[in-house]
């Protein structure tokens, strides 16, 4: 090592090679330019990584991550939505299911019980009070060992004979069938026409004071628009093979024969229809003349005509009469998910008719 002190008393010459050959100078010469030089380094790595080359290899790597990351993207999103869609169509499926089930707790009860059949509404083959829906129920509820009593519950106008007439010759069978299970009609609103048609098979029947109860008779209704056609300059052209074929017809006059031979087909139906009151209410029944009229009367009344039997319910008929207050719910109900597979497959073919209509029909 050199003193700089010894460097003081060499000639000039000298000193200025003892001081470019200093080795704490050239050091520091060194580690400034390494630093500058390592500074341009990674200023120059980090420029490269802000701008990368867009050219050659580099740029196809980055295209085929690109495309690789938005097609995973891309199945997420898709099975995402997939789940989606098919727990919507679990609840859809849940909530039909809902509506089909029976509402009444009591329907899942074992043991004794008051068995439950209800009518309501028009009776007539395409409506929801139709023969084999009632009459099914009826035998369910007969059939089981733990029914100790049977009540209908109506709430109906009346409707179609013929299936009055079912539920009717039904209910003497069973009831012969099964002696010991009582059967009682109970009338909410109101039971009129076809519907105390079946009433009076029933051991007995029950309604609210104010219920509307009778109507014991026989209609046929339609218009007429002869005189309409006339005023309006229409000519009614009906062809028909037999003298009374188009008897029904509303733009011809009627003729006296028609009218008395519908006027006796109706007083045929209302002669069974009263055979049937008498049958089923026998002495109770009180000999009124307007009985058979087709009027109706109030549940308090009716009680006073020997319509009916008493004032009740079906909670108070089941723990008074029967003697079992639990009531177990036998009417048929409509089958929800039949109805909606029924739906979706008339639309189906509907749709698929139209497509081939537009493309066969020229």
């Amino acid at each position: 090592m050199t003193d700089k002190r010894d460097n003081d008393n060499l000639p000039p010459e000298r000193k200025a090679d003892a001081v470019s050959k200093d080795p704490w100078t050239d050091k520091k010469s060194e580690n400034k330019s390494t630093g500058h030089s390592a500074r341009k380094t990674s200023a120059s790595q980090l420029a490269d990584e802000k701008n990368p080359d867009l050219s050659g290899e580099y740029f196809e790597r980055d295209v085929l991550n690109r495309l690789a990351f938005a097609a995973i993207n891309e199945q997420r999103r898709t099975r995402r939505w997939g789940i989606f869609f098919k727990m919507s169509m679990l609840v859809y499926a849940l909530g039909i299911l809902y509506l089909y089930i029976p509402k009444d707790g009591n329907d899942l009860t074992i043991g004794e019980h008051t068995a439950l059949v209800e009518i309501s509404g028009p009776i007539a083959a395409d409506a929801a009070a139709n023969a084999n829906s009632i009459i099914g129920g009826l035998r369910a509820a007969y059939k089981d060992k733990n029914t100790k009593g049977i009540i209908l519950r109506i709430n109906s106008p009346g409707g179609s004979p013929v299936q009055a007439g079912y539920i009717n010759d039904e209910i003497y069978r069973l009831k012969e069938k099964y002696p010991n299970i009582p059967i009682h009609a109970v009338v909410t609103d109101i039971c009129a026409s076809a519907a105390y048609y079946i009433a009076v098979a029933a051991n007995d029947i029950y309604a609210n004071k104010a219920s509307i109860v009778g109507s014991i008779g026989v209609l046929m209704d339609g218009y007429g628009f002869v005189d309409t056609l006339e005023k309006l300059g229409v000519e009614r052209r009906l062809m028909t093979a037999g003298e009374h074929k188009g008897f029904l017809d509303p733009f011809s006059p009627v003729k006296p024969d028609d009218r008395a031979h519908m006027q006796g087909l109706l007083n045929n139906i209302h002669d069974q229809f009263i055979s049937v009151v008498k049958k089923g209410r026998g002495d109770r029944l009180l000999d009124h003349p307007k009985m058979f009229s087709g009027l109706v009367w109030s549940g308090e009344k009716s009680i006073n005509l020997g319509l009916i039997d008493g004032i009740g319910s079906v909670g108070s008929i089941a723990r008074d009469v029967i003697g079992q207050e639990k009531v177990v719910d036998y009417t048929a109900r409509p089958n929800y998910l039949d109805r909606f597979a029924e739906k979706i497959g008339v639309s189906t073919a509907t749709t698929f008719r139209s497509m081939f209509e537009q493309y066969t029909i020229k």
